[in-house]
């Protein structure tokens, strides 16, 4: 993920190629069918969260949802590919959150602070399966990977030219665009590590949390420190010369007590 930052004021698209689309054995769609599939993932979701990709069987998946092996290979090859897709969902909403209208009026900073807003968002409303690619990484197929570094590598191309676009317009303070705009999103990417939906904070008072700090890894400056100075209008009336002090006779000082004591 060494590539150049894109410097440029046109709205960039990004082209989110799914790796994955599942096959299991049915060939054709069916009124239902969705929903069906979705009550796997569903099932498979909380079972990969509570024990683990490789703790989780298919025998297990089954037995949760009270139906039998082949129903759930109708919809899925395997199991990877059920925690494939349960994971490219909320990939592809993160990695699209700056897929702004190319007649969006905003200035870039404001652009950039929204894409990080919406950013975190997507990553807590995924919650769990959206941490599931931090958590185990090594669970992923070759293509799968090839895949995500691809939308990674052009998530960070649209977000550092708008970092860049910021930083000239004086409302962003930083040194290398790439090392701020992955150290600004690496603060979702490590909520998998402590976040938790009824914890102290709710989702969205979170995402207000998070949003705030990841400004600051930007370097947001205040609009006070925006704005000039104000402006002072200078007198054309010109000041009165200052009265001078009359000459005053100096008088003696009387002797001090030290100087008489001799």
């Amino acid at each position: 993920m060494a590539t150049a930052p894109r410097k440029t004021k046109k709205s960039l698209t990004l082209a989110v190629a799914t790796p994955v689309a599942p096959k299991g054995r049915q060939k054709l769609q069916t009124a239902g069918s969705d929903e069906k599939r979705e009550r796997i993932l569903k099932a498979a979701e909380a079972l990969f969260d509570r024990y683990g990709y490789a703790s989780t069987t298919i025998e297990q998946i089954v037995q949760a949802l009270g139906v039998t092996k082949p129903f759930v290979y109708y919809y899925f090859r395997n199991k990877q590919e059920i925690f494939e897709t349960l994971c490219w969902a909320p990939t592809e909403a993160c990695v699209t959150v700056l897929d702004f209208a190319a007649d969006d009026p905003r200035p870039a900073h404001e652009k950039a602070i929204d894409g990080l807003q919406r950013l975190i968002a997507a990553t807590i409303a995924h919650y769990p399966a959206g941490f599931f690619p931090y958590r185990e990484p090594q669970a992923f197929s070759p293509a799968y990977l090839k895949a995500s570094r691809e939308v990674a590598q052009q998530f960070y191309q649209q977000f550092c030219a708008l970092l860049e676009e910021g930083r000239a317009s004086g409302h962003f303070d930083f040194r290398d665009a790439r090392i701020t705009a992955q150290a600004a999103c690496s603060l979702p990417g490590f909520l998998y590590n402590w976040y938790q939906p009824n914890g102290k904070l709710g989702p969205a008072e979170m995402v207000v949390e998070l949003t705030d700090l990841a400004s600051r890894v930007l370097g947001l400056r205040s609009s006070a420190a925006l704005a000039p100075p104000p402006y002072r209008k200078r007198s054309t009336s010109k000041a009165a010369p200052a009265a001078k002090d009359a000459p005053s006779k100096r008088r003696k000082s009387a002797p001090s007590p030290s100087s008489t004591a001799a």
